[in-house]
């Protein structure tokens, strides 16, 4: 055996040494769930993921591929989310509300602490139209643009564990509710008229509010919705005075619970 074969060889045993912690490493991520939930604990720990990044910062210090290592350890983190996502949620994770109710920052909250894949409808429709909302309610017409949103949720039959950010209007129509319970839970995020115009005051993208960015406005239109928001809702969340955390993690929570309750 020359030189080159004992190297590979060598590498192979390392293949072996990692394939097998690798595995190992992902059982005792399932157990860590297991034990969370019997025993009521957070499941979101950022303080965890820091404190492993600290460890690996420490043990990389001056030290040959650290970049390439970090890769590394960052794909398994991520993986370890996915593993996370996918033992507590087998179906998507429909978010609706008022506009500036949060749907997008807990949706990209999501996305980071469990890895999963996020739909923004809005942002979805205006990529694939090649123009902005504004400009589809007036070349198109609302209905134009409703249908839309209704064909995206329909799309979404095929997929899983992901979170989707709806727009504003989607649980207004009884079948986007319909198209979201087939294959998903529907969680209903509030936030107080006011709360609503400080998020979206400077944001000239909402075609109900451009001419009319008040706090009563913006109350008499959610009293106008929020019959249909709430028949639609599995659970609803108050978002006022509350960290993108501690919403999602309520989130987790409520969902779990409302699952077994099935």
């Amino acid at each position: 055996m020359n030189q080159l074969e004992v190297l590979r060889e060598s590498l192979g045993q390392c293949d072996e040494i990692i394939l097998d912690a690798l595995l190992m490493r992902n059982r005792i991520v399932e157990d860590i769930m297991v034990y969370k939930e019997a025993h009521d604990l957070p499941v979101l720990q950022p303080e965890q993921e820091a404190k492993q990044r600290g460890w690996l910062e420490a043990r990389m210090e001056g030290r040959r591929h650290k970049k390439e290592v970090n890769d590394v350890f960052a794909s398994i983190t991520q993986n370890s989310k996915r593993i996370q996502s996918r033992n507590l949620f087998n179906y998507n994770i429909f978010l609706i509300g008022f506009m500036g109710a949060g749907k997008s920052t807990i949706s990209d909250y999501l996305k980071n602490a469990l890895a999963m894949d996020v739909v923004e409808m809005d942002q979805c429709i205006v990529e694939r139209q090649g123009m902005s909302i504004s400009d589809i309610f007036e070349t198109y017409g609302e209905e134009y643009f409703r249908e839309l949103e209704t064909n995206l949720l329909i799309e979404m039959q095929s997929q899983s564990n992901v979170v989707v950010s709806c727009g504003g209007g989607v649980p207004m129509r009884e079948r986007n509710v319909t198209e979201m319970k087939k294959n998903g839970r529907v969680v209903l995020l509030t936030a107080k008229p006011q709360t609503i115009l400080d998020r979206v005051k400077d944001n000239h993208d909402r075609p109900l509010l451009e001419n009319n960015k008040n706090v009563d406005f913006i109350g008499d239109l959610m009293e106008k919705r929020r019959p249909k928001y709430e028949a639609a809702a599995d659970i609803i969340i108050e978002t006022d005075g509350k960290t993108e955390l501690e919403i999602c993690e309520e989130l987790i929570h409520r969902l779990r619970e409302s699952d077994g309750n099935k």
